[in-house]
């Protein structure tokens, strides 16, 4: 008998779930009001999906310079024959008209990377960005710093 009223004493009284269930709607409530308060800017600015569209605004600041198509035979080696290359460069606006005037120039500085380079790296298909950056830099030094910000490459067919 000593051992069954040792038993009963020893049997934990179940705790309440109140707290739990009142931490987890203090949770609950405290993250839905501070997700309102950012996402209608009353802190942090707000956001996008808040605010009425009134769409993009106006691109500033930039413009296109058309380069003419280049074709440059590969060697014996190669699977190909041609390259043909296309591009176009993007520049700040105010200087559109001087990297127009240097197009002759810059398709020479391209025309000679393109020969000099390795067959195997022109067909290599993960060589592209390096190909790309490559012939920016020689391009950003013909016009001068701050004239061309990008070379997008619209055609690289081999053939």
């Amino acid at each position: 008998m000593a051992t069954a009223e040792a038993t009963l004493e020893e049997v934990p009284k179940k705790r309440s779930r109140k707290p739990l269930l009142l931490g987890l709607v203090l949770a609950l409530a405290l993250g839905g009001g501070g997700f309102y308060a950012t996402f209608s800017g009353l802190i942090l600015g707000g956001s996008e999906l808040g605010e009425a569209n009134h769409g993009p605004g106006p691109l500033l600041g930039i413009a296109f310079v058309p380069l003419e198509t280049i074709v440059i035979s590969l060697g014996p080696d190669s699977g190909s024959e041609h390259l043909r290359f296309t591009a176009q460069l993007e520049v700040v606006d105010t200087a559109a008209a001087d990297v127009t005037t240097l197009v002759p120039r810059i398709l020479d500085v391209i025309n000679s990377y393109l020969r000099a380079i390795d067959t195997a790296s022109i067909e290599d298909p993960h060589a592209m960005a390096r190909l790309r950056a490559q012939m920016l830099r020689r391009i950003q030094v013909v016009t001068g710093e701050g004239r061309v910000r990008d070379l997008l490459i619209t055609e690289f067919v081999l053939n």
